[in-house]
């Protein structure tokens, strides 16, 4: 197992998002998906050059999660998996691709019995959907729902991790522990239509088919998953040192439901003015 370099970037946001220094992005699986051909847990750590460390991972982290005692410990055991070791001095931020809250109407509904008065359109529905994803679906993405798309199992996994791990809300769509790690949600197929985003995958992809169309990614990523991890990881640097390219929540959000972190490039409908972008 090779030790991770521990390089630090003299970009002065660096230091408003506690010093992170390795970036890690996780595409989340079902508690039980060890066997699942399709959709599993998929692990990539990248350094601030975007450099990704050891190997990307893929498999069932339930057994990592219900072993590790501390959050130092968590990520150790991350890195472990990417046959890496952790540096003593520390400060990742985890991207997750998977819902890390549920509407505040749902809760609510399930807590209290309280309901709202009108329900309309699927992509409205505030049982259904947070404000972040109906933010979305205004914008002209289709982000899945924890309720109605069978995406519970790896909802209650990636807010569990919230859990034991960055319980704290530092802000709106940011969870972090006491020193060790900060935690965002992230959404790749939000990156589809992103320029930055094509331009930061552009170091990994290896050749390009346009018809029919497919990719040919670096040594590792020879999975979607592990592809989805990465975006991920991407997204958490991008988070740190261009925070202002991503879409952030307007101060009407409430902290309980979090954010979806997504390039703005990525939307289909201007974020300030609303208007379709050509």
């Amino acid at each position: 197992m090779s030790p991770a370099t521990n390089r630090r970037s003299d970009n002065p946001r660096e230091d408003l998002i506690s010093g992170a220094n390795f970036f890690i992005g996780w595409d989340v699986g079902g508690w039980n998906c060890d066997t699942n051909p399709r959709s599993r847990d998929a692990i990539v750590i990248l350094d601030s050059a975007q450099e990704v460390l050891g190997a990307p991972w893929r498999g069932n982290l339930r057994r990592t999660i219900n072993e590790a005692k501390s959050t130092r410990d968590w990520l150790v055991r991350l890195f472990s998996l990417c046959q890496v070791e952790l540096p003593d001095s520390t400060r990742a931020i985890l991207a997750i691709d998977t819902p890390l809250g549920f509407s505040q109407a749902f809760i609510q509904l399930v807590t209290k019995l309280k309901c709202e008065t009108q329900i309309c359109q699927s992509d409205s529905n505030p049982y259904l959907f947070r404000k972040t994803e109906q933010f979305l679906f205004e914008h002209g993405l289709a982000p899945l729902s924890a309720i109605k798309d069978m995406i519970g199992s790896q909802a209650t996994k990636g807010m569990h991790v919230l859990a034991r791990f960055a319980p704290k809300v530092a802000q709106c769509g940011v969870w972090v522990d006491s020193d060790l790690l900060t935690i965002i949600e992230a959404y790749p197929s939000s990156c589809k239509g992103s320029a930055l985003m094509d331009d930061l995958l552009r170091k990994f992809l290896v050749a390009e088919c346009i018809d029919p169309p497919m990719k040919q990614w670096v040594e590792g990523l020879d999975h979607p998953d592990k592809v989805d991890a990465l975006i991920c990881a991407l997204l958490a640097h991008v988070f740190t040192f261009q925070q202002s390219e991503l879409a952030a929540p307007p101060e009407a959000i409430d902290v309980k439901e979090g954010w979806i972190w997504v390039p703005r490039d990525g939307l289909r409908y201007d974020v300030d003015r609303r208007v379709l972008i050509d």
